[in-house]
C-alpha cells in the first residue's frame, strides 16, 4: 500500500518557512485510502471488543491482562504494520503506522503498552539491526512473543541522554560486553523480553545494545506509582554484570546517539497522533455530557459558554490533526517506491525521517499541548463530575500530563525546533539567512507585510515573515551564543509552530473546499488563523524586548504591529456554528 504522490513540490525539512505550498502539495486525513481506512476500522473494532472491556483490569495492572491483549492485537498484525513480510510483518506504508497508532491510542494506559512495543521498542531493530539481529528478533516482536522496551533514561540522565552512566566493558575473551548500570522510567519495563539499552563502552563511547531479559543480571524494579497512565508498565531496570554477546551491539560502537535521536523522531510523530486520538475521544465524551446535562431548564450544550469550549476544542484538534498528517505525507513523499528489499533500505528510511526532525518535534509539542487543553476544558465542561474518578474525563486529564514529558520534554523540543533550523541554515541545507536578509531589505525599503488580496493568506505570509524577522534579530544580537538564550529560542519555536499550523490548517481547508466539504473547516480556519496571529504577536514582543533597545526597538515594534494587524471576525457566531455541528454528530466532525 502506498500513498500516491500528491505534489511536484519538493519541500525540505524546515522549508515551509521560505517556500509556499498549495493545497495539492499537502497530505491530509481526507487523503487516506480505503486500505488505510480499513486499518482504522480493524483497530476500532479491536479496541471495542478487546481493549475497552478490559480497561479497568489494565488500569489496575491485573497481572497478564495487558500482555494478553497485546498478543491478541499481534494476531491481527497490529503490532507488525511496519515490519517487513519476510519477518512476519505486514510491511505497510508510513500512514498505516500512524493510523493504527491513532485508533488504538484512545486510552493512555494501553497506548503505552502498544506504542512502546511496536514503536520505540521494535524500530531500533528494524532500522539499525544487522540481518542476523533482524532475523532473530523481528519475528518474535511481530508476534508479540517477545515484548520490547527502549531503555535510555537514567536517574541522572533524562533530557541530557549523553550523560548516561551505564557502562559496558569488553570481556577478556572478547566475546561479551559486561554491562552495569540502571535505567529509569522504562515503559514496558516490567514485562519486556528485549531491551534496547544505551551504555558507554569503556565509559566513553555511547552505544546501543540488544539485551534480553533472559541474560544473567537483568532485573526490573517495582512498578512506579504514577499520576496517570496507571495501567502501563513503568519500572526501573537494573543491569549487574550482564554478559551481552558482542553480536548484540546495535549499530556502531560510539554511534548510539544516531539510534537514540532517530527513534525519538518517530516516537514524537506517533505521540502527536496519539494525542489527537485522545483529544477526539475527550471531545466526544464532553459533547455527550453537554447534551445530557440539564441546568436552568436546558441542556448545557445550548449555553454559549459551553459551546465556546466545545468549538475551541475542535479548532485546536483540527490544527493538530492537520500538521500531523502533513508531516506523515512529507516523510512518505520521500519513500514512494520504497521497499525493504532495496539496497540500504534502512538508510533510505532513516534519511526520510531525519529530514523532517523539526516537523516531528512540532507535531509532538503541538499535539500534546492541544490534548492538555482539551482534557482541561473537558473537565470544566463536566463541572464537579469532571473531578470524580467515576467519569472518564478525570482519568484522561491525568493521563494526558505525561505527554509533555515523553519523548523529550516540550521545552527540549522547542529548543530543538529553533536550534535545528539554525543549524540547517548554518550548514547550507536551508536558505534561511538569505530569506531573512531579503525580508529586512524589504522592510528597510518600506515594504512591510504581504499585499495578498486574500486576508487569510496575508495573515499566513505575515506569520512566516515574523518568524524570519525574529530569528534574524535574535541571531544578530547573540550570534554563536544564541543557544544559551533559551527563553528567546522557545519563543521563536512558538512562532514557527503557529506558522506551520496556520499553513497546514489553511491548505487543508482549501483542499476540502474543492470537494464541497469545507463549511465547518472554513469556520474553524477563520477563527484559528486570527487567534494564532494574536499568540504570535505575544511571542514576538518578548523576543524584540530581549534583543533590541531604544529607537531600534520602537522601529521594529512598529513593523510588528503592521505585520500582526488584522480585522476580527465574528468568532461568537463561528464558534456557535462549529459547536452546532459537533453537538449534532456527538463527535469531532467536519
Amino acid at each position: 500500500m502506498e500513498v500516491a504522490e500528491k505534489s511536484a513540490l519538493k519541500l525540505n525539512g524546515g522549508g515551509f518557512l521560505i517556500q509556499d505550498s498549495a493545497p495539492e502539495d499537502i497530505f491530509t486525513a481526507e487523503d487516506l485510502s480505503e486500505e488505510h481506512l480499513a486499518i482504522a476500522r480493524t483497530a476500532d473494532d479491536f479496541y471495542a471488543k478487546e481493549i475497552e472491556p478490559n480497561l479497568e483490569a489494565i488500569r489496575h495492572q491485573e497481572p497478564g491482562v495487558a500482555v494478553r491483549i497485546l498478543k491478541k492485537s499481534a494476531e491481527l498484525g497490529l503490532t507488525a504494520i511496519a515490519i517487513p513480510e519476510k519477518f512476519g510483518g505486514m510491511e505497510l506504508d508510513f500512514p498505516s503506522v500512524l493510523i493504527a497508532a491513532e485508533h488504538l491510542g484512545r486510552d493512555g494506559s494501553y497506548a503505552g503498552w502498544h506504542g512502546a512495543h511496536s514503536g520505540i521498542g521494535t524500530l531500533p531493530v528494524l532500522y539499525f539491526g544487522t540481518p542476523a539481529q533482524q532475523a532473530k528478533y523481528l519475528p518474535k516482536l511481530a508476534r508479540a512473543e517477545m515484548i520490547a522496551a527502549y531503555a535510555l533514561t537514567e536517574p541522572q540522565a533524562g533530557s541530557d541522554a549523553l550523560a548516561a552512566r551505564t557502562r559496558a566493558d569488553l570481556s577478556a575473551d572478547g566475546k561479551h560486553y559486561i554491562l552495569n548500570g540502571q535505567k529509569m522510567w522504562i515503559t514496558n519495563g516490567g514485562a519486556a523480553g528485549l531491551f534496547t539499552v544505551f551504555a558507554k563502552v569503556g565509559g566513553e563511547k555511547f552505544t546501543a545494545f540488544l539485551i534480553e531479559r533472559a541474560f544473567p543480571g537483568v532485573t526490573s524494579g517495582a512498578e512506579e506509582k504514577k499520576m496517570g497512565i496507571k495501567g502501563s508498565s513503568t519500572t526501573a531496570v537494573y543491569f549487574e554484570n550482564v554478559p551481552v554477546p558482542v553480536e548484540n551491539v546495535l549499530g556502531e560502537i560510539g554511534r548510539g546517539h544516531i539510534i537514540a535521536f532517530n527513534i525519538l523522531n518517530i516516537g514524537r510523530l506517533k505521540l502527536g497522533a496519539l494525542a489527537v486520538a485522545g483529544a477526539k475521544d475527550v471531545l466526544a465524551i464532553s459533547l455527550n455530557y453537554a447534551k445530557e446535562r440539564k441546568a436552568f431548564g436546558s441542556s448545557i450544550g445550548e449555553f454559549g459558554a459551553i459551546q465556546h469550549k466545545l468549538a475551541e476544542m475542535a479548532i485546536r484538534i483540527f490544527a493538530a490533526e492537520s500538521i500531523a498528517w502533513r508531516v506523515v505525507g512529507l516523510i512518505q513523499s520521500q519513500l514512494n517506491g520504497f521497499s525493504w528489499d532495496q539496497p540500504e533500505a534502512s538508510r533510505v528510511m532513516l534519511k526520510a525521517i531525519e529530514e523532517y526532525a523539526v516537523e516531528c518535534s512540532i507535531v509532538k509539542v503541538y499535539g500534546s499541548e492541544v490534548l492538555d487543553y482539551v482534557v482541561d476544558e473537558g473537565v470544566q465542561t463536566h463541572g464537579g463530575y469532571g473531578f470524580h474518578q467515576d467519569y472518564a474525563v478525570e482519568r484522561a486529564y491525568r493521563d494526558s500530563r505525561i505527554n509533555r514529558i515523553f519523548e523529550g520534554t516540550n521545552e527540549i523540543n522547542r529548543l530543538l525546533i529553533s536550534g535545528m533550523l539554525l543549524k540547517r541554515a548554518g550548514r547550507g541545507q536551508l536558505a534561511l539567512m538569505p530569506a531573512v536578509m531579503n525580508l529586512m531589505a524589504e522592510i528597510q525599503g518600506g515594504k512591510i507585510g504581504s499585499d495578498d488580496s486574500n486576508e487569510e493568506m496575508r495573515l499566513l505570509q505575515n506569520a512566516k515573515s515574523i518568524a524570519l524577522l525574529t530569528m534574524g534579530l535574535a541571531y544578530r544580537k547573540y550570534q554563536a551564543e544564541i543557544e544559551k538564550q533559551q527563553e528567546v529560542l522557545m519563543n521563536i519555536a512558538d512562532i514557527i509552530m503557529e506558522a506551520f499550523a496556520m499553513e497546514s490548517a489553511l491548505l487543508r481547508t482549501r483542499k476540502l473546499a474543492w470537494s464541497g466539504k469545507a463549511s465547518v473547516a472554513e469556520a474553524i480556519c477563520s477563527v484559528f488563523l486570527r487567534d494564532a496571529m494574536a499568540r504570535i504577536e505575544v511571542s514576538a514582543r518578548s523576543i524584540l524586548g530581549a534583543c533590541l533597545d531604544s529607537q531600534i526597538l520602537r522601529t521594529n515594534m512598529s513593523v510588528l504591529r503592521r505585520l500582526t494587524a488584522y480585522d476580527p471576525v465574528n468568532g461568537v457566531e463561528l464558534r456557535r456554528k462549529i459547536a452546532g455541528r459537533l453537538l449534532s454528530r456527538e463527535r469531532y466532525a467536519l
